[in-house]
């Protein structure tokens, strides 16, 4: 193929293009044929060349699914509407299974949904836990590694401390029950997501 010259006053000094001629395979036609058509189903990239006569005659004719059964054809149909990849049902596959297990990067944050029930699962130290975590971790005074019997029975301990009944008095213990039940749903929020 010749290079393309920029300019109309050089494109006349250019060499012809090279045109690749056929002639009609049609029986009794010995024509130009500039119009293909494929040879068979089982040699989709291999043509016979045509008049555009014989092209519209050899197209009439032409039948892709001939000698194929109706759950043959019904196959190769579902096949090409995925464009001939393998596919699997919807929540199904080693991608999903992968997705799944964890083992995918997420530099983007486009997943941080389901950021709180991985870490959960990984059990990450406590620099990676987001910073309400942290502090209703240490208002209940618990550390990681925790579960949610663990944090119930902490909970049952600090009301019985802090309840203001138990206190009798005025010493704050409103505000100290308040950060505790704060800090109790923010722990079970994020265990049970």
């Amino acid at each position: 193929m010749a290079p393309k010259l920029h300019t109309p006053i050089l494109e006349r000094y250019a060499a012809a293009p090279e045109v690749e001629t056929h002639h009609c395979e049609w029986p009794g036609c010995g024509g130009d044929a500039p119009h293909r058509a494929p040879k068979s189903r089982d040699e989709p990239d291999a043509f016979r060349w045509f008049c555009k006569d014989h092209a519209r005659e050899y197209n009439k004719a032409w039948n892709f699914f001939a000698g194929m059964t109706d759950d043959q054809v019904e196959a190769h149909v579902r096949h090409d509407t995925v464009w001939n990849r393998p596919s699997w049902p919807l929540g199904s596959g080693p991608a999903i299974k992968a997705f799944m297990e964890g083992h995918f990067d997420d530099p983007f944050g486009a997943f941080e949904d389901d950021e709180p029930k991985r870490r959960q699962e990984e059990r990450p130290g406590t620099e990676r836990l987001e910073l309400d975590i942290r502090r209703a971790l240490k208002v209940l005074e618990l550390e990681i590694p925790i579960d949610v019997a663990q944090v119930k029975a902490r909970y049952k301990a600090l009301v019985k401390r802090h309840h203001p009944d138990a206190r009798l008095g005025g010493d704050g213990s409103d505000d100290r029950m308040k950060e505790i039940n704060h800090a109790y749903q923010v722990v079970m929020n994020f265990l049970e997501s």
